[in-house]
């Protein structure tokens, strides 16, 4: 996946995330499903945000950014701020 695919799928899933957010705000959604839905895109996003920093860093390595992988949402999601 190259750096456009990945962004068009941020914006996918930042787009859902939106939507998602407005239809519970005007109650056209159970909470329950709203929330595990909101859940996976948070983790979705921070997983290809993960993979565009991979990609960039190798870049600017001089190493290939197709070396770059999807980690594991456990792990992308223990990294510290």
């Amino acid at each position: 996946m190259d750096e456009k695919a990945i962004l068009e799928r941020i914006n996918e899933f930042i787009d859902e995330e939106h939507a998602l957010r407005q239809a519970h705000e005007r109650s056209e959604t159970t909470g329950e499903d709203t929330r595990r839905r909101l859940r996976e895109l948070e983790v979705a996003l921070d997983q290809c945000w993960d993979l565009l920093r991979q990609r960039r860093a190798r870049i600017d390595a001089g190493q290939n950014p197709e070396d770059a992988h999807v980690r594991p949402a456990g792990e992308v999601e223990g990294y510290r701020q």
